[in-house]
């Protein structure tokens, strides 16, 4: 089984990675408010933070994570996953990316976030549509996190259930991107689908 997760972790780092931060830091950076302060929700290493702010040099970003890695490419303070340090709007901006499949209670963490952001937040994470749709996600999870002993709960939502969510948050859809071309052919016939997005919520 090693053997196995060290193959697909090299081949998804060759073959997706390095396209994945591009992509995603060209859409999200095109979402994130003019001159705002941004606070990176599960920010890992911050790379792609980074990479956004490179494109966005308005924009000024750092992170939060349970578990801070050495040498980040962004400023990083610890947290307990659940409550976030800091005061009421004190960023102008909160952003997950793929981080709230990974909570058990992605709508209290999403109150938070708004708690803390005086203009919103934007999320990047997954949709559980279509056939095989909870099969594909669990696999591109495992690929991308599991050797990283990233906690995996597979807790991937529907569109109705993230709309649920935001409903009862009340948090406005200002604005959805559900074509976001992470992968290259042939992986994005299995892998792209209707199975990510990209959202601006207005708090």
């Amino acid at each position: 089984m090693s053997v196995l997760r060290n193959f697909h972790t090299k081949a998804h780092a060759k073959a997706v990675f390095n396209r994945r931060v591009v992509v995603l830091a060209t859409t999200i950076a095109d979402f994130i408010p003019e001159n705002a302060r941004v606070l990176d929700i599960g920010c890992g290493s911050g790379t792609l933070a980074k990479a956004i702010m490179a494109l966005r040099p308005d924009v000024s970003i750092e992170g939060i994570d349970v578990l801070v890695r050495p040498g980040t490419d962004i400023p990083v303070t610890a947290f307990d996953g659940a409550s976030i340090p800091w005061g009421d709007g004190h960023f102008d901006v909160a952003m997950f990316v793929d981080v709230l499949h990974h909570t058990e209670a992605p709508d209290a963490l999403m109150a938070e976030a708004k708690r803390v952001s005086k203009q919103g937040i934007i999320i990047k994470d997954h949709l559980r549509e279509g056939v095989f749709a909870n099969v594909t996600l669990r696999f591109m999870d495992w690929v991308g996190n599991a050797s990283h002993g990233v906690v995996l709960p597979y807790n991937y939502l529907s569109d109705s259930e993230w709309r649920g969510i935001w409903s009862r948050l009340n948090l406005k859809v200002e604005r959805m991107q559900e074509k976001i071309g992470l992968y290259p052919v042939p992986f994005s016939w299995f892998f792209d689908r209707r199975l990510h997005f990209v959202a601006r919520l207005a708090a």
